[in-house]
């Protein structure tokens, strides 16, 4: 995973936080996605005054990354806190990221990077955020 820019994926992912939209739970979140091709694309949180129609900051970055034609994420970085600059609590991606997560990686390899800042972050494998998953390998 030595090619995995760890710095750089967390600092994208807070430039991303601040263009959320969080009107209703004042809990802004920003993702970095990194495909195969060791791109990165960015997503923020935005909600809807219906609730379900809004997206999360991840899946809105790997919707991105796909729509662009990538199927293979090797890392995604996490950030989120309440409204303001500081971020003072890991945020983690909820279970339909991570099912969404499942769907372009290969579980054991897909780092997934929540952060409080690039000094300070903690780094596990999807595997390990979502044991015993379903996947396209399950239906070939």
């Amino acid at each position: 995973m030595t090619d995995i820019p760890v710095k750089e994926l967390i600092t994208s992912a807070i430039e991303a936080r601040k263009k959320a939209y969080t009107p209703y739970s004042h809990f802004k979140v920003g993702a970095a996605v990194l495909t195969g091709e060791l791109r990165i694309y960015t997503g923020c949180n935005i909600e809807n005054a219906a609730y379900s129609p809004g997206i999360c900051a991840e899946r809105n970055a790997i919707y991105k990354a796909v729509s662009e034609g990538a199927r293979k994420l090797k890392a995604i970085a996490v950030v989120g806190d309440k409204e303001g600059d500081a971020i003072t609590q890991y945020a983690f991606p909820c279970g339909v990221c991570r099912q969404v997560m499942r769907e372009f990686c290969n579980p054991d390899e897909m780092m997934v990077i929540v952060a409080k800042s690039c000094e300070e972050y903690q780094t596990y494998t999807l595997n390990q955020l979502l044991p015993e998953s379903f996947g396209p390998d399950h239906l070939k």
